[in-house]
């Protein structure tokens, strides 16, 4: 096997503010794909953007509504969802929420802070 890291600490994991309300903290990652964790506080807002990066979610707890493409649903705690690479998405929190994403590839972006 490669000299990839295989164990990550929780507590190495430093919250990076990305919008107000909006804190993400970069989780276990490999050379495929990466695990983040996002605090959402109620009226938070992740504006619409794209990536090039296959985003898998689930919400652990709270609310938001989730708009992938033309399409917009209230997702809550035990709900995923699948956001193909390239396709505009957006977030509003309706209830402080916890949220569990994996990309794939990895974001460079979220290694780097």
């Amino acid at each position: 096997m490669a000299s990839e890291r295989m164990f990550f600490e929780g507590d190495e994991a430093q919250q990076v503010e990305m919008v107000p309300g909006a804190l993400r903290r970069t989780l276990g990652h490999g050379a495929r794909m990466l695990l983040a964790e996002f605090n959402l506080a109620a009226g938070a807002e992740v504006p619409t953007h794209s990536h090039p990066h296959d985003q898998v979610g689930y919400v652990v707890s709270g609310s938001m509504r989730l708009s992938i493409g033309d399409e917009t649903r209230t997702c809550e705690a035990g709900d995923s969802y699948y956001i193909p690479g390239d396709v505009p998405h957006k977030a509003v929190t309706i209830e402080d929420a916890l949220v569990i994403d994996v990309f794939c590839p990895p974001r460079e972006d979220y290694l780097e802070e």
